[in-house]
């Protein structure tokens, strides 16, 4: 009975994400485009921590390595601040694949320790990967250009390139907010699409059973060991694609943002929006990532708010920090399901 409401629902969405960057604003494009770049690296630790039931605190690590290595494929060997930038020019599509593909390398470096770890020793033992990953970032200057970071190449497909240069489609011109946005949509669905398959398919039963209980999945065949380790390489994989989204985004990438604060920032997303479902990662990632951008637009008309740099009020960051920590808090106590419980609840008294 709802397939019908609920296909036309899918339906009129479908065509209102085609059909934005024809009618909003720059920064609403530009705030879209990271929240479907955060959805994307959500689903990733959703299906490890949420569906896995393995905690994982270096998410930032992963998303570091394909924005960093979409950087070292596509760019190019130049000298940038004082610095020698090591590059090997190879087209940006094909980059953006080795980027995704040395995240997952990445993952299965780690996955031996993963498959055989769990709940806090395993987010300890993630959490080390921050700690080396932020070494790294600020040291091996010849691959990330240090404290300030190196710029991003532009994407390229078929001789259309994802920049600022203009490009008038339908009377309205077109830069990279507006292309990236397409391309974003495009990944995001890809993405959600193969972990909604993984999770209703019979390797989505073996990742709960493990969640459920280790012992028993192990004694009904499953190979928990195995699996955990897949998993893991998995959800490296789509923090891979979410870095080097991120990456395009802010057109250069510096170390300080791939910190322990961001690996935070996307457990909260699936808590917040519900663990273990493709809907509730995208749900949280869209209130965690646009939360902030929302208070700073708009903190002139908010109490209590402050613009930034002004230092007569809270930060919009800091502000955004309270509201969704008081998020994770209601939702623990009155909506363990988070907000795609509220979306499921809708759906069944209709």
């Amino acid at each position: 009975a709802l397939r019908g409401p609920r296909t036309y629902g899918w339906a009129v969405g479908g065509v209102l994400m085609l059909a934005l960057p024809f009618y909003v604003d720059r920064f609403w494009l530009q705030a879209g485009v990271f929240a479907m770049a955060a959805a994307i690296g959500a689903i990733g630790i959703n299906l490890l921590t949420g569906a896995t039931g393995q905690l994982s605190m270096g998410h930032a690590f992963f998303l570091a390595v394909g924005a960093y290595g979409y950087c070292v494929f596509a760019g190019e060997s130049t000298v940038e601040s004082g610095h020698r930038l090591t590059g090997l020019g190879l087209p940006s599509w094909l980059a953006v694949i080795l980027a995704v593909a040395l995240a997952g390398v990445a993952g299965g470096l780690f996955s031996p320790i993963a498959g055989r770890l769990r709940g806090a020793y395993l987010g300890i033992a993630t959490l080390a990967l921050i700690f080396i990953g932020q070494h790294l970032l600020f040291n091996a200057r010849d691959l990330t250009g240090g404290f300030n970071g190196r710029a991003v190449p532009p994407l390229s497909l078929f001789g259309f390139t994802f920049d600022d240069s203009e490009r008038v489609i339908a009377a309205v011109p077109f830069q990279s907010s507006e292309k990236l946005w397409y391309a974003a949509l495009l990944a995001l669905v890809a993405g959600a699409l193969f972990a909604r398959g993984v999770l209703r398919g019979r390797p989505g039963r073996a990742m709960n059973a493990i969640r459920d209980h280790r012992i028993a999945a192990g004694v009904m065949g499953v190979p928990v060991a195995r699996y955990r380790a897949a998993v893991f390489v998995l959800s490296s994989m789509y923090a891979g694609l979410a870095g080097v989204l991120l990456a395009l985004i802010f057109q250069r990438t510096v170390p300080d943002y791939f910190g322990m604060t961001l690996s935070l920032e996307y457990l909260a997303m699936i808590v917040i929006g519900g663990l273990g479902t493709v809907r509730g990662a995208v749900l949280g990632a869209a209130f965690v990532s646009l939360l902030p951008q929302l208070l700073t637009r708009y903190s002139d008309s908010l109490p209590l708010v402050s613009t930034p740099g002004t230092g007569s009020g809270i930060a919009p960051g800091e502000a955004a920090r309270y509201l969704y920590g008081a998020a994770i808090v209601a939702v623990v106590l009155f909506l363990p399901g988070g907000l795609t419980r509220l979306t499921m609840t809708r759906e069944k008294k209709q």
